[in-house]
């Protein structure tokens, strides 16, 4: 963690002591340098594939997922599948230990995924299904709100993304979270693991990798729908169509009509977080 991280931190915790708001102790810190990420400002190299946190004209639009949970049961390793289609176009690294393990998309049992829901008297071949877990990427997302530097941020088309650039690594955006569904580098994710083998097996070129102390997530694949492709995990899927993503905005889209014909639920739907995965059980 660099000199600024460290001394953010420290401001930070003697602004929660104190009572000072940590917006004036941030201004004083950076200079406006990385706050005011609307005028193109922020540290470091220019972010891959990313660009600089801004605001952005809406679209109208608005992205989300349908994921049949039932397919993901009935079709042996498409969730693996999903997973390293994902895992590998975003350089996770693959740490060995669980407890540095990063993550953008993976499975959880019904129990873990949905804790709002009654287990009781569930039947068994529901807590044997595989539910795969992602980012939601709420239309009211609460990472958004604390992130202090603006490395979280909203797109134009409504899908919650990081500047990994502008993560400072405070973990505020994790602890907002009411999904878990944001990892942390706490060791190096460009490093290699103790048999000298790199940690990112083969990395793709057009995809920034991360460092140390940045905090990181699903971003829906904006850099292949900004071109016209499917996010990774859906073209993984394929016929089987176990996933759905498109416009939750547009009627006629095909992820509109498969909400109006299917019984769905979501996670944590009474936060208010407005989740935009949608699962069919």
């Amino acid at each position: 963690m660099d000199k600024k991280r460290r001394d953010f931190l420290k401001i930070a915790g003697l602004s929660a002591i104190a009572g000072v708001a940590a917006p004036t102790a941030l201004n004083t810190l950076f200079k406006g340098e990385v706050i005011a990420s609307d005028h193109g400002g922020g540290h470091g190299a220019e972010p891959q594939g990313q660009g600089h946190a801004k605001i952005e004209v809406p679209t109208g639009k608005r992205f989300g997922m349908v994921i049949d949970v039932n397919k993901f049961h009935r079709y042996e390793g498409l969730a693996e599948k999903c997973t390293n289609a994902c895992h590998s176009i975003h350089n996770v690294p693959k740490f060995t230990d669980p407890k540095v393990e990063l993550k953008w998309i993976w499975k959880e049992p019904y129990e873990h995924a949905f804790t709002e829901h009654s287990h009781y008297k569930k039947n068994d071949e529901l807590h044997n299904m595989p539910f795969m877990v992602m980012c939601n990427h709420c239309d009211a997302a609460p990472c958004v709100r604390v992130c202090p530097t603006q490395a979280t941020f909203k797109n134009k088309d409504g899908m919650v993304l990081m500047d990994f650039h502008r993560c400072i690594g405070c973990r505020f955006c994790m602890a907002a979270c009411p999904y878990g569904s944001r990892s942390f580098n706490w060791s190096d994710p460009r490093g290699k693991d103790k048999d000298g083998k790199p940690l990112i097996a083969k990395e793709n070129t057009k995809f920034p990798t991360r460092t140390r102390g940045v905090v990181e997530k699903c971003n829906f694949c904006a850099e292949r729908i900004a071109v016209g492709q499917e996010p990774a995990c859906v073209e993984a899927c394929g016929a089987t169509k176990a996933m759905i993503f498109g416009d939750l905005n547009d009627a006629h889209s095909e992820i509109s009509q498969v909400l109006k014909k299917q019984y769905t639920i979501q996670r944590k739907p009474a936060l208010g977080t407005k989740p935009s995965v949608f699962y069919i059980i």
